[in-house]
């Protein structure tokens, strides 16, 4: 399944993708897309809907975070070999884990805020993993059975906050904006392997990343297994996996960042796209 939220920010509603590409109406059947309609349990109740009985949406509605309510923002520093070294970075021995605000949590198509003294506002296009049952202490091989699906994430960053400011990086990835999430929470059934996706992403038209979720370092499974001993993760929580070489602090000659009036469009194979306008801080 391909579910989704849509309309005003803050009153959205669900809604589910049907097989023509059409959105259908769930809001009469489900609550807030979050909690108990991502475990095993309520997706289960969703899939037993008939989708073509439900009322399909007139276009042109807006699109909202895919999921409500996330509890916990958990993201995955350096994840890429390719894109470790266009850093200069070392491989790490261990996931690299940091939060990111909830509060920076916006819709996929919503504008990227770039903040009041930011110099250094960067993309980076990751595959989004959200949690559907509660995991503490699971293996790696138990690790794919709290998954409820997957989504298209931007961690958008500002790189002077995250590196430049005492060295933490929270700080540099948690702006109002800085995490459009969906447009779809794409079904963990849905997708055969997260480990072979095609990831790109687009800044006024110009290539800047084209990569696959091949080159992780620590595969999904392997992320899952490994927060898990660290704190509990439930269901709504989102995972970011880390990004794909071609983030604009590794340009060369000159690193090239984000400036108010630019379009960024970014898409993962089978999850969707989103298109995003910057806009100045007010």
């Amino acid at each position: 399944m391909k579910l989704l939220r849509y309309g005003a920010k803050g009153a959205e509603k669900t809604a589910i993708l049907d097989s023509k590409g059409g959105v259908r109406d769930l809001s009469a059947h489900v609550g807030e897309l979050a909690g108990e309609w991502l475990t095993p349990a309520g997706l289960a109740r969703i899939a037993a809907i008939e989708v073509g009985s439900l009322p399909l949406l007139p276009e042109g509605q807006r699109i909202g975070p895919c999921v409500a309510r996330v509890g916990k923002f958990i993201c995955v520093g350096l994840n890429y070999a390719d894109h470790a070294a266009e850093t200069g970075a070392a491989i790490p021995a261990e996931p690299i884990l940091f939060m990111k605000a909830t509060s920076a949590i916006t819709g996929p198509n919503d504008p990227v805020i770039i903040p009041r003294n930011s110099q250094k506002t960067d993309w980076e296009v990751e595959l989004g993993v959200v949690i559907g049952e509660e995991a503490r202490y699971v293996s790696e091989a138990d690790a794919m059975n709290h998954v409820a699906g997957y989504c298209v994430i931007n961690d958008v960053s500002e790189r002077a906050f995250q590196a430049e400011r005492g060295g933490q990086w929270t700080k540099g990835k948690s702006a109002d904006s800085f995490g459009p999430i969906g447009p779809w929470l794409v079904t963990r059934d849905e997708v055969a392997d997260p480990q072979k996706l095609a990831m790109w992403l687009t800044v006024d038209g110009i290539k800047r990343q084209d990569g696959s979720s091949r080159t992780m370092i620590f595969p999904v499974a392997h992320l899952v297994s490994y927060i898990s001993q660290f704190m509990s993760l439930q269901p709504g929580d989102v995972i970011s996996t880390g990004t794909p070489p071609g983030v604009g602090m590794g340009i060369k000659p000159e690193p090239v960042f984000l400036k108010p009036g630019q379009t960024i469009r970014l898409g993962i194979e089978g999850l969707g796209e989103q298109q995003q306008v910057t806009v100045a801080a007010p």
